[in-house]
């Protein structure tokens, strides 16, 4: 597409995407083939909307096989109704913050996506939540860390950009601040969820079969079973009308992790980053995206380079974050509506809608979702 763009192998690039049929329906082959053709190669609208939302339910190892198809439509069906909710919002000229938070909020309310209601368990058996949002326009911010009782962590985050002097609060400060502010908060068992619980008895069990072997060896998000790991962010990026730029992220971390590790979904720059120019919210092995200051520095070659946003996102997940061991994705979107949505890994469940209306989600890779298609 760009002269000065770099190649890559076909299967690193978030290619042609599957688009799902209206909500609560499971797509036919037919449809998918014409849906693939509304795609670019870049996994972006073939018409660049004017305005709209993109959004993703997490990146990593998400095998066709292990992933039923009555789950496969939940999914879908949960991703449309989120890219929904937030074009309600942009449709009668809200602001790109309030779309964000709309969606990433029917996100955190699934269990079928890691944050709030679906979030995993650390090695404790507790769910800890992170979240972060930002304003383009402003470059306001605000991320929570290390919550067990706010039901969703993305209103947190927002409280603290708006009502307080801080970016960021953490644990049981931060809930007390949630209950200062009147966010709601529940008793640690709404967050229960009976597959991830069975994920983290099946992770302890792997390390009991292996006890020489060290806890840092052993990779947090990892189904000893299945072999499927899956970094369950859940993220938005949204243009409005009045062409402001916003990003949030809400994550339950990783099944297993230990030692209040923190992630890069509330790290400012790493996870979630916006300007008046670029939205980017990752999601992936969050050492590597905090180490490489990921979103930070996709917009940073638009702004400095002046990169086209789907050269920019594709350098960054599919170059640097591959050459130094990093897996996970983006979704990204800039002052005039060009989308971005690159992974390096098996599939990244996401979507986007833009001013018509219709939603259109994807999970898998361009060639896994043609092979479904005769």
């Amino acid at each position: 597409m760009f002269a000065s763009r770099p190649s890559f192998p076909r299967s690193l690039v978030a290619g042609t995407a599957l688009l799902l049929s209206p909500v609560g329906c499971t797509s036919t082959q037919s449809s998918t083939r014409a849906d693939d053709s509304r795609l670019t190669q870049e996994g972006t609208p073939a018409r660049k909307p004017k305005w709209g939302l993109v959004i993703h339910g997490g990146a990593g190892v998400i095998s066709r096989e292990n992933l039923s198809a009555e789950r496969e439509a939940e999914v879908r069906a949960a991703l449309q109704q989120a890219l929904q909710a937030g074009h309600a919002v942009l449709a009668q000229g809200g602001s790109s913050l309030d779309a964000v938070t709309a969606a990433v909020r029917i996100l955190e309310d699934s269990p079928h996506f890691n944050a709030g209601k679906g979030a995993v368990f650390n090695h404790d058996g507790i769910n800890e939540l992170d979240a972060a949002i930002m304003d383009g326009a402003t470059r306001s911010a605000g991320a929570v860390a290390g919550l067990r009782r706010v039901k969703n962590p993305i209103e947190l985050a927002r409280r603290v950009m708006e009502k307080s002097p801080h970016v960021m609060m953490m644990g049981e400060g931060a809930e007390q601040f949630a209950k200062a502010q009147g966010v709601e908060l529940v008793d640690p068992k709404y967050f229960f969820t009976e597959d991830r619980w069975q994920s983290l008895q099946r992770a302890l069990e792997k390390e009991r079969a292996v006890p020489s072997q060290s806890p840092s060896s052993l990779l947090p998000g990892v189904d000893p079973v299945t072999g499927d790991h899956k970094f369950g962010t859940v993220g938005a990026v949204a243009l409005d009308q009045a062409g402001n730029l916003a990003a949030g992220t809400s994550t339950g971390g990783m099944t297993n992790k230990r030692f209040g590790r923190v992630g890069d979904s509330p790290i400012i720059g790493a996870g979630t980053y916006a300007d008046p120019r670029c939205a980017v919210s990752a999601t992936g092995h969050g050492e590597f995206f905090i180490r490489y200051t990921v979103a930070r520095d996709i917009c940073a070659r638009v702004e400095y380079q002046s990169l086209p946003l789907p050269e920019a996102a594709n350098i960054v997940v599919n170059d640097v974050l591959v050459k130094a061991g990093g897996e996970g994705g983006v979704i990204a979107m800039d002052r005039d509506g060009n989308v971005a949505m690159p992974f390096n890994s098996t599939g990244m469940y996401r979507g986007y809608v833009g001013e018509d209306g219709q939603p259109h989600v994807a999970i898998f890779k361009e060639s896994e979702e043609s092979a479904s298609s005769p």
